[in-house]
């Protein structure tokens, strides 16, 4: 969007005649050095299948078929677009790469995304909010155009030539209380609390109360640092969470999974 003031810009300027469906949100299309920029963030790759929320004439979805050899779906409330969407494709060689739909952005599945890109309005990602953090899976990558999740902060905030880009990657959910076996023949345990990517807590050594230094939690992945006393040495704990389970991604401190003991809701 190279307009700084479409925030502000009324619905009705866009319409010259009365729509046959009501859009949420106004078509603007995304500037191609923009869509490129959206894809570095995000780190599209051939393994990706990128959904595009909101597609427009499909242009994202397209540029990550045919630099990024990855598979792409564009939904759109306006069949106009997508029908746009759809020959563009095809002009450009990679409908078997891409698929685009009509429907209701509140209501389309794209639980199976690895990538989400978005270019909607501020209250159109927050009322989208829920879906993505409940509905995609833990690491999936979110890229949005100009506008933020609310209190949701991005894990990465960009500025490109003026625009802003948000990232986020839909983070786990970690809270509660969870138990595990040290190689040095310790329990632990910590009980942990979280706002989506946020997680604070307290953990125990053999029953004794011990520090949680920290609590990094990107995607999948949780680290934790743990120390006896503020003044030693922090162990450090790399997990994935995996089916109900924390098991060790890295180094060799983790004897056991961390089993989940109590469940608490974020």
């Amino acid at each position: 969007m190279s307009d700084p003031d479409f925030r502000d810009l009324v619905f009705d300027d866009y319409a010259i005649e009365e729509p046959e469906v009501f859009l949420d949100v106004p078509f603007v299309p995304t500037d191609e050095k923009v869509v490129q920029a959206m894809l570095d963030l995000a780190e599209v790759n051939s393994k990706d299948l990128l959904y595009d929320l909101g597609c427009g004439d499909g242009r994202i979805v397209v540029a990550a078929a045919l630099d990024r050899n990855a598979r792409g779906i564009g939904i759109d409330m306006d069949p106009m677009r997508v029908a746009e969407a759809m020959e563009y494709a095809g002009n450009t060689g990679v409908e078997f790469m891409v698929d685009f739909f009509e429907g209701d952005l509140l209501e389309a599945d794209f639980s199976q995304a690895t990538v989400v890109t978005l270019y909607l309005l501020d209250l159109v990602n927050v009322e989208l909010r829920p879906r993505l953090l409940n509905e995609l899976r833990p690491g999936t990558r979110i890229v949005s155009h100009a506008f933020d999740m609310g209190d949701w902060r991005p894990d990465v905030r960009q500025n490109f030539s003026g625009i802003n880009l948000f990232k986020w990657i839909v983070p786990a959910k970690v809270a509660g209380s969870w138990q595990w076996q040290a190689a040095s023949g310790e329990t632990y345990k910590v009980e942990l609390q979280q706002k989506y990517q946020r997680v604070k807590g307290k953990a125990w050594i053999d029953g004794k109360k011990a520090q949680l230094k920290s609590a990094l939690l990107m995607g999948d992945l949780l680290e934790l640092q743990i120390q006896t006393t503020p003044e030693s040495q922090a162990a450090s704990f790399v997990m994935r969470c995996e089916a109900e389970q924390l098991v060790a991604a890295e180094g060799d401190l983790q004897a056991t999974p961390a089993v989940r003991l109590e469940i608490q809701t974020i």
